[in-house]
């Protein structure tokens, strides 16, 4: 039985955004009630009605979505379990890093008080940046366990470390938790 039963998934604008359908749907069969917040950019690379039918929930694009007394971003921090964002863009990773909330995800990032994954997805070269490094330092500071990136191609056909880890590698990590 899952001690985690109420999941967040963070999707931001990353070309890996597509695998976090895939994430979300494995997720789902795995009894998991999964609530979808996607930035505007990944919308860019993946629908919202895909993540809707997946994850059989309203999917959260904007800071006005929430039709209740309660700010939605507080509302659905009280009910999450674990928090995920998969892909996290340097820009996320960055904002999250620095504690500003101007968005849905990252509104929901500051407001949010259980355990946090991220599975960062971006260049080699943005990955290597010093500053990408100290944010991504700063968060683990904070608490958060960071997946990958693994190494290999990237969609600009650069190769280096920088992709989204694997779903599978993403699922055992929750597990574990």
């Amino acid at each position: 039985m899952n001690k985690i039963k109420n999941i967040t998934l963070g999707i931001t604008g990353s070309i890996a955004a597509y695998k976090a359908a895939d994430l979300c749907s494995k997720l789902v069969k795995d009894n998991y009630n999964v609530t979808v917040i996607m930035t505007k950019a990944a919308q860019e690379f993946v629908g919202v009605q895909t993540f809707l039918t997946l994850s059989k929930n309203n999917v959260i694009t904007g800071l006005w979505d929430h039709q209740n007394w309660k700010p939605g971003h507080i509302d659905l921090s009280d009910r999450t379990d674990l928090f995920i964002v998969a892909p996290a863009t340097a820009n996320f990773i960055a904002k999250y890093a620095n504690g500003i909330a101007d968005d849905a995800l990252s509104t929901y990032a500051i407001s949010h008080t259980s355990q946090v994954l991220i599975a960062p997805a971006m260049n080699p070269k943005m990955w290597n940046n010093p500053a990408v490094k100290n944010n991504i330092k700063t968060i683990t500071n904070y608490g958060s366990i960071i997946i990958g990136p693994a190494t290999g191609e990237v969609a600009c056909g650069d190769n280096g470390k920088g992709r989204m880890s694997d779903i599978k590698e993403i699922i055992n990590a929750i597990k574990q938790l």
